[in-house]
């Protein structure tokens, strides 16, 4: 059974895809910026590095998922020099999750609406 997951605690997407697909029990998110659910993008990395990780889980929980629950992260970044600061956020979000997604970290020439971060994840209920 495939399904498409739409939480209105996250900004509504750019384009034509969803905001998450739940097929069976994965969830497939799709890449988060830092917006506000307003289309507001936040004024720097860390900020939007929070709001990225705040989307994804009002949408994780509208799929009754959450942060536990995903078993990958992609992060897009403009700027690699970031890392560090994307790093602390992402442990301060993942702190208590017992096994720890696996996680690939890329540098992008460019984002949508001149984002420095973008975040999607994969999640299973096991």
């Amino acid at each position: 059974m495939k399904k498409e997951i739409f939480t209105p605690k996250a900004p509504k997407p750019l384009g034509p895809y969803s905001q998450a697909v739940l097929i069976n029990n994965m969830l497939f998110v799709s890449g988060s910026i830092g917006i506000d659910d307003a289309g507001n993008l936040k004024p720097d990395i860390a900020s939007q590095t929070k709001q990225c990780l705040s989307n994804i889980q009002n949408i994780l929980q509208e799929a009754d998922f959450n942060l536990e629950d995903v078993i990958k992260t992609t992060i897009y970044l403009t700027h690699l020099e970031n890392f560090a600061v994307v790093n602390a956020i992402y442990e301060e979000f993942f702190t208590n999750v017992h096994i720890k997604p696996a996680r690939s970290t890329v540098e992008v020439s460019s984002l949508p609406k001149g984002a420095l971060i973008e975040i999607d994840v994969i999640a299973i209920k096991a």
